[in-house]
């Protein structure tokens, strides 16, 4: 609570100090063909965090900017979006002309790099998701959404636990960032999820590969970026109501948002509730135990003047999931237990229900962030300071049902300032120190792993430089982390001994990108990175629901150092765009877990709560992992409103040696082609605007590379589902209504598994012989988004 009243002062300290010149950056949006004036055109000053809309004669005004370097983004519908590096130093004015476009947002701003840049001009392969296209995406979670990317995956228990996956890593591999401070739940389990209310998300930005320097060492795998809370444009109160439900598992949810900005103060609140019970497939009917419910809430205060900005951010993820065990009697139906050892088969109430039954797991999920970003001489101060503690409790004593028997209370300081540098002579520059404080304890009637202390401190310097057509940029950082591992003694024989561990490396990235032509462009990135084991990894001693494996830790794990290499090309012309990018990732030391083997052969058994399980262990082996990811839209002339668009995503992951003459890494992704025929019709509708129809084929090809050594995965056949949506907007008097998102996945019904779902090795089903529990079949969603504006 200490940390949260100093952040609440932080944030608003700035109020009654900074006095700087006001000063007033003003211009006029227009049409390029016409010259005539775009009412509505939004401006967004990237790094001071400003934007406002155009009036009725395309004129905008800012007040009180503060000097200095930021990223300018003009975007309009329709319109190909501006972005530019401006340097604000007294009142200036700035007119921009938009010219229409097929394609809009080619040119967006990213900030999951040092400073705010053009995702052309960035040399790393990102990817930008705004908040339309999420509304549009039928999904379960905020994770489930962005898997539909090139090169994003997930790991999934159910649909209410999905672990982001990037070019083929995923757990501790790669770093999430919610509101500049990276999101520290338990990422290093298999059930659970990132802990982020997806109808609070604005925008996601994807950086893939090791080359974001500025969040630290276990990003060799990218970074997902998350901004929930934007601040509306000066002198508006903006918000809306977001009501959604899904068929199959009768998923509903009600989100209400409502922010203001009036005079350089801004605030924003938010609410939602989500709930759902049990899915369904044709193969396993109800799948028993997959139902969840969420209730969370989130806002901001904030202050925006000519000395800069700052911003205090609070949420609350307040999650109930079941935890599918899949076990089924000898005739092929679910098994609820009951107190007393008594098993029965769960009824129609059970699987309609939205409260979890035994085993399930409550995660509780709460953050303060401060946002800041002050006047330093001719350059700038950003500091964002987070505190955010994870409560994760599980229940699996049927004969008691309120022991929780697994608890983790992870509690997190995070740091993060930088100094950025005035622009001189095209150069921008960047360095910064960050770094976090944790601190994990057990309150359960069980202990998996230890309780820890860890402290993190990193300092990078990163810098951009734009040469004619060629913009070049990299950095260096250096990251030290020392663990401190508790002692634990359980009925009187050690389970965990004490330990420390220190942990340092070097990371680097150097790429360029080069506008070949006003359609063209090729990027060409290579980065080091590196990523210190987990606590689990190191220490692990046990097992918990849902997981059907005892784990072992090893304390003589070494890091993993990731060198990796980019190539990427982007046609972006009237009717085409095309994009692809390759990579090969060499990883030494890379850390994985398999069977372990007993003495007489055969698999390592462990007697935990009354079961024998198999054992897990971790090990090291050098590895490498290439891939490529395609995107093609081609719109032609003239039905300009018709699009064919085709994503293709491929990874394959090789250990350098074979293991038990197996080389595949576990877990890696099947190639995934999908292909959307869309109509964009209706764009300045009197009563219905922006109608969108699309038919989709989602094919997934089988997995054949597992890792069959030990038994640890298996392969998986391929599969392919028909996808079909239509949404719009409602109008009246040139004013939307309301907008409407009608879709249905998997149409036909298709049986199937996922290669990355755990729920694959759940239990065999008796009668089909079949095992696991499959994915989910037919589903309808329907989504309705009230705009609210003052």
């Amino acid at each position: 609570m200490k940390r949260i009243v100093f952040l609440s002062i932080l944030s608003f300290i700035a109020i009654t100090s900074f006095a700087q010149q006001k000063n007033q950056l003003t211009g006029k949006i227009t049409d390029a063909k016409s010259n005539s004036a775009l009412p509505g055109a939004t401006i967004v000053l990237v790094d001071m965090r400003l934007s406002t809309i155009t009036d009725s004669t395309g004129n905008y005004i800012f007040k009180n900017v503060p000097n200095g370097h930021t990223a300018i983004e003009i975007s309009y519908v329709g319109y190909s979006t501006i972005v530019e590096h401006i340097d604000i130093n007294g009142s200036a004015t700035k007119n921009y002309s938009l010219t229409a476009s097929i394609i809009e947002n080619e040119a967006v701003t990213v900030t999951a790099v040092a400073s705010a840049t053009s995702i052309k001009k960035a040399p790393i392969v990102v990817t930008r998701v705004n908040k339309a296209e999420l509304l549009a995406t039928p999904s379960t979670n905020i994770i489930d959404a962005l898997s539909r990317q090139p090169g994003i995956s997930q790991i999934s228990t159910g649909p209410a636990i999905s672990k982001p996956v990037i070019r083929g890593l995923g757990y501790n591999r790669l770093v999430v960032i919610n509101d500049g401070i990276r999101q520290e739940g338990q990422q290093w389990g298999d059930e659970h999820g990132i802990e982020i209310d997806e109808n609070s998300v604005s925008r996601v930005e994807i950086v893939k590969g090791p080359a974001s320097l500025i969040y630290g060492s276990d990003a060799i795998a990218g970074v997902i970026n998350i901004i929930t809370t934007v601040p509306p444009a000066n002198n508006t109160i903006k918000g809306n109501i977001l009501t959604s439900y899904q068929t199959n598992n009768r998923q509903r949810s009600f989100f209400g948002n409502l922010g203001g900005n009036k005079n350089a103060f801004s605030w924003n609140l938010w609410g939602d509730y989500k709930a759902a019970a049990d899915y369904k497939n044709k193969y396993d009917g109800r799948v028993y135990n997959s139902k969840f419910n969420e209730k969370n809430f989130g806002g901001y205060l904030g202050i925006n003047s000519s000395w800069g900005f700052s911003h205090l951010l609070i949420s609350n993820f307040n999650q109930e999931a079941g935890i599918i065990e899949g076990e089924r009697d000898i005739t092929g139906n679910f098994i609820k237990h009951l107190p007393g050892g008594i098993d029965v088969t769960p009824g129609s109430s059970d699987f309609n229900s939205i409260d979890p039954y035994i085993p399930y797991q409550h995660i509780q999920h709460f953050k303060a962030i401060s946002e800041n970003s002050f006047k330093a001489g001719k350059g700038r101060i950003t500091l964002n300071l987070g505190w955010q503690q994870n409560k994760r409790t599980e229940f699996g004593n049927f004969d008691d049902p309120s022991e929780k028997s697994l608890q983790f209370l992870l509690t997190t300081f995070n740091y993060n300032t930088a100094y950025h540098f005035a622009d001189k002579k095209g150069w921008t520059l960047t360095i910064g120190v960050n770094g976090m404080q944790q601190q994990n304890q057990n309150r359960g009637e069980e202990v998996l792993i230890p309780e820890y202390s860890l402290f993190d401190i990193g300092s990078f310097i990163y810098t951009q430089k734009t040469i004619k057509k060629i913009t070049v940029s990299g950095g260096l950082r250096f990251d030290d982390r020392s663990l401190n591992s508790k002692n634990f003694i359980e009925n009187g024989i050690q389970k965990f001994p004490g330990f420390n561990k220190n942990f340092s490396n070097v990371s680097g990235s150097a790429g360029l990108s080069y506008a070949a032509s006003k359609y063209l462009t090729l990027k060409a990135n290579f980065a080091r990175g590196f990523r210190a084991p987990s606590i689990p990894e190191l220490a692990s001693n046990g097992a918990h629901e849902g997981t059907n494996r005892y784990e072992y830790g090893d304390q003589n794990l070494r890091s993993e150092i990731s060198y990796q290499g980019d190539i990427a090309a982007e046609w972006n012309s009237d009717h085409l765009l095309l994009s692809t990018s390759v990579f090969y990732n060499s990883i030494n030391n890379f850390i994985f877990y398999k069977k372990l083997e007993s003495v007489n052969g055969g698999d390592s058994l462990v007697l935990s709560d009354g079961n024998l399980i198999p054992a897990f262990g971790f090990s090291q082996q050098n590895a490498k992992l290439y891939g490529a990811e395609l995107k093609l839209d081609i719109h032609p002339h003239p039905v300009d409103w018709l699009h064919w668009e085709s994503t293709f995503s491929y990874v394959r992951g090789r250990f350098n040696h074979a293991i038990e003459g197996n080389s595949n890494i576990p877990f890696i992704p099947a190639a995934r082609w999908i292909n959307e025929l869309r109509a964009e019709l209706l764009s300045k509708g009197k009563s219905i605007s922006n109608l969108v129809a699309y038919i989709e084929l989602d094919h997934t090809f089988a997995q054949k590379n597992a890792f069959e050594a030990y038994d640890t995965e298996t392969q998986t056949p391929s599969y392919t589902l028909l996808n079909a949506g239509i949404n719009g907007n409602v109008v009246r008097k040139g004013k939307t209504l309301f907008s409407i998102y009608l879709s249905g996945n998997n149409l036909t019904n298709k049986a199937y598994q996922n290669h990355l779902s755990r729920l694959k090795y759940t239990d065999v089903n008796a009668i089909t012989g079949r095992q696991g529990v499959f994915n989910m079949g037919r589903n309808f969603s329907i989504k309705l988004n009230i705009p609210l504006s003052i």
